[in-house]
Formats: structure tokens, sequence, C-alpha cells
């Protein structure tokens, strides 16, 4: 079993914004805005009920929350796509690998928690799905299958996209995010996330981390070991 870590949802370089992480440690997992005008999603920040029992938009600028969303991932169905440049990293996942999501957290009403980088959740691969491999009827087959998935809402074709399915007993959006970032400074004094300390000795990787390309690999069995226990990771006992 190998790893990759990948971030995802909203952030300041796409929308302006980041998602809030609360006093207990709870967090809102919020996707970033849609770029597909014709999109068949229909969700929007302001439309769309958090599991903190609010509208997203309250923890967000009051210009963006009519956006819609494009919820990639998705962890209803457990699906994950992409068509672009990240296609060729999803394709090296294979069954049984965890593809591990973190994203950008910051702190609303509470002192006890940091602007800083959060891994929200996660899937098992069950199944990888590349487009460009697939005839026209297996494709006309996964747009009902994968109803989901943000990139079968959208007007565009399926050319180079990949799609992640997830194992449903074996993927979650955590209930709490567990920090792996800290921040550091480059030449000009610009503030970017890193791998904090801790993590780098559990996860064996180093360096920045501020962007989702290239994503991290783990592929040492110890260090895989260590990610699973920070997820609280089922075993054969607890998986129901």
């Amino acid at each position: 079993m190998k790893a990759m870590l990948l971030r995802v949802g909203i952030d300041k370089g796409t929308d302006g914004a980041l998602a809030p992480i609360f006093d207990d440690g709870s967090f809102e997992y919020i996707p970033i805005s849609e770029g597909d005008a014709k999109s068949k999603e229909d969700r929007t920040y302001k439309n769309t009920i958090g599991r903190s029992e609010k509208p997203l938009s309250t923890y967000l600028p009051e210009e963006i929350e009519n956006r819609t969303m494009h919820f990639d991932p998705e962890f209803d169905t457990f699906t994950y796509g992409d068509p672009t440049y990240k296609r060729g990293f999803l394709l090296k996942l294979e069954k049984n690998d965890l593809l591990v999501f973190y994203a950008g957290l910051y702190p609303f009403q509470t002192q006890k928690y940091k602007t800083a980088l959060y891994i929200i959740g996660y899937f098992t691969v069950d199944r990888m799905v590349d487009f460009n491999s697939l005839p026209r009827s297996e494709i006309r087959q996964c747009y009902k299958k994968y109803t989901n998935n943000a990139h079968l809402k959208r007007s565009y074709d399926t050319e180079d996209l990949v799609i992640i399915v997830g194992n449903k007993k074996k993927s979650r959006l955590l209930n709490k995010a567990i920090l792996i970032s800290q921040t550091k400074y480059d030449r000009n004094g610009k503030p970017y996330q890193a791998v904090s300390k801790k993590m780098e000795k559990m996860l064996g990787i180093s360096g920045s981390i501020q962007r989702s390309i290239p994503p991290r690999f783990i592929s040492s069995e110890n260090n895989v070991s260590n990610l699973k226990s920070l997820l609280h990771y089922p075993t054969p006992k607890n998986i129901k």
C-alpha cells in the first residue's frame, strides 16, 4: 500500500477564502467554485448547509456566496476526478492505496488553532477509471453510475478525465482536522506552508505543500502505518 497526499478545497488562489476550523477541531469542507457555467450542479455556498448546520456562506466573503460549487472530492459516494496535469499522478494509484486530502483552514471564533493546512479526509482506492481507455458505451455507464462526480456534471467532454472511486467502507470525511503544516518563509520573506517537523518524522515527507502539484507520495511501510494511525484507519475488526 502507498498513499498520495493532495490539496483540495476552497483556497485564496481560487476564491479568495479558506474553510473554517472550529474550537473543537471540527471543520467545514468547502469546495472550490465551479468553473463551468453549464454544469448541472445547483449547490451554491449560500444554499448549502454545512455540518455546523449553517450555510457555508456564513464563513466566506459575501461577494462569492452565490457561486456554484465544484464538489470534488465528494464524500457521499466517494469519487474524485481530474482531467488536467494531475491525471498522471492519479494513474499511479492502485486498488487499496490511500488518496489523502488536505485543505487550507482558518480559525473561526477560536484561538486554539491557526491558519494552516490540515488533513480532512481520505479514500481507500477501490477503482481507477481512465476515460481515455473506455469505449463510448462504458463512458455512458459511468455517467449513470457516478452521478455525484463534479466532472460528470460538466458540459465538457471526458477527454483525459481520471476518476478515483473510493471504497465506501474505508473512505471518509474526518470529523476532526489533522494539522500537517507549519509556516515558513522564502528568501523574500513571503510565508508559505511546509510539512511540519512532526509530520516530517511521521510521514517521511518534507518541504512546501502550499500547492497541490506535485502531490506527495508515501511508500515506506512504516510511514504508511503512521499515516493510518493518524487517520484512525479502519481495521477488519471495526469495519461494519
